[in-house]
């Protein structure tokens, strides 16, 4: 059985947790191809993108781009018993989403529907939104199962009415975190598709063996703390309101803030820490390949992501990025919005503050960059909490059985 996996874009370096997935339902015996709406953008990839072995079969990315391929889709594809019912699900959703986007997720499963193999047997969707609609389309026109795992922006910003037909059109449904679950749940006419498995993390990958923490406390200009933060800059991020908090820490504390990242938000910000005066302590990096990430997580004394609810709903899920920098032994400072408590125990592992509460996290910026016997006792407490519930190699088992593969059938690496 090949299964047909539909993603936004691949190989992506943002979307690790992807790849690490595939590559486990790859060891364990998964016959896979990769259907990818976008061509990649990034200039790198991680060595787990190396290692999986299924080819990728790229969509048009605009259908206007290859018109004869979409023509000739539909040119075969309208004949087909199931055209008719596609295309009535299709024209249904159109009505209700009048937008380029849902004529070329259309146009996008004609091709796919026409031009997939026929050993592939059932499609299997990241994300709800977009990357579903493809695969939801092509299933129907090949009248095969499909499934899908959704994440964060695809369930707070999908229109209910959407979600609700798709989950009551897959077989079954994973999602990362207790609140998407319980959203999703709430949603289905049969909340028994929706389970829970949490992406989890490669912890030996991140192995501490020989690191010393350092003692370092921001009183030396010439041996500032390091505070480490890695995501995309986008407003869910709320890296606006960490510029105002790091603005706010006493000038007696000497510290070097270091991003690593791309997005579109990057002169917007780099100009407001000009405009706080504190652009010449910040390092932006951009988007890093997974071993200068790692290198990253080693060299810094602590780790903050505030996170917060965008103003069109789009939200963290439970950010990878936070149990990678709690696998090193690093203190965290986040925010409660949407799953990170689920990972994050507010004043045993790391602190928690309400989105977008600025003095907050000053506050707690403050206290680990001066204390570092509590970022030592944060950080080994937030390495154990990670090992012991977000294992990987446990995490992924549940992933197998919805695939009817043996759970712990092959072990994996995510680096």
């Amino acid at each position: 059985m090949t299964t047909a996996i539909v993603v936004k874009g691949y190989p992506r370096l943002s979307e690790t947790f992807i790849a690490q997935e595939i590559e486990a339902l790859e060891r364990s015996g998964l016959d896979i191809v990769i259907v990818s709406l976008r061509h990649p953008t990034d200039k790198d990839v991680h060595p787990v993108h190396r290692r999986i072995k299924a080819p990728v079969f790229y969509l048009p990315e605009y259908l206007l781009r290859e018109p004869l391929r979409v023509w000739r889709a539909w040119q075969a594809v309208r004949k087909w018993p199931a055209y008719k019912n596609a295309k009535l699900v299709w024209l249904s959703d159109l009505r209700r989403d009048l937008t380029s986007n849902r004529i070329r997720r259309f146009g996008q499963a004609l091709v796919l529907a026409h031009e997939m193999a026929d050993t592939v047997e059932r499609l299997y969707a990241h994300f709800l939104h977009t990357p579903s609609s493809v695969a939801r389309y092509a299933s129907i026109l090949r009248e095969l199962p499909w499934s899908a795992a959704a994440h964060a922006v695809d369930i707070w910003t999908t229109p209910e009415w959407e979600l609700r037909e798709k989950l009551e059109d897959v077989a079954w449904v994973t999602t990362c975190t207790a609140a998407n679950r319980d959203r999703l749940q709430a949603l289905s006419p049969d909340p028994s598709k929706v389970s829970l498995n949490y992406h989890g993390l490669d912890v030996a990958r991140f192995e501490t063996d020989g690191m010393i923490p350092s003692e370092r406390k921001g009183d030396k200009a010439t041996d500032p703390v390091v505070i480490l933060s890695v995501g995309r800059l986008v407003p869910k991020k709320g890296y606006d309101d960490l510029l105002a908090a790091l603005a706010k820490l006493p000038r007696t504390l000497h510290w070097r803030f270091i991003h690593v990242g791309g997005g579109p938000l990057k002169d917007r910000l780099t100009q407001q820490a000009r405009g706080l005066g504190i652009d010449g302590n910040i390092d932006w990096l951009g988007a890093q390949s997974q071993e200068k990430v790692l290198d990253q997580y080693r060299r810094a004394d602590l780790f903050v992501l505030t996170s917060r609810i965008a103003k069109n709903g789009d939200r963290d899920g439970l950010p990878n990025v936070l149990m990678e920098a709690q696998s090193v032994g690093l203190p965290c400072v986040s925010t409660r919005a949407s799953a990170i408590p689920e990972l994050i125990v507010d004043g045993e592992t790391g602190f928690l503050v309400e989105p977008g509460d600025i003095e907050g996290i000053e506050r707690h910026l403050a206290q680990l960059i001066g204390d570092p016997a509590l970022r030592h006792q944060f950080g080994k407490a937030g390495q154990q909490y990670v090992r012991a519930h977000f294992d990987f190699k446990h995490c992924v088992g549940g992933i197998r059985k919805l695939f009817g593969l043996k759970d712990g059938a092959a072990d994996t690496q995510v680096a």
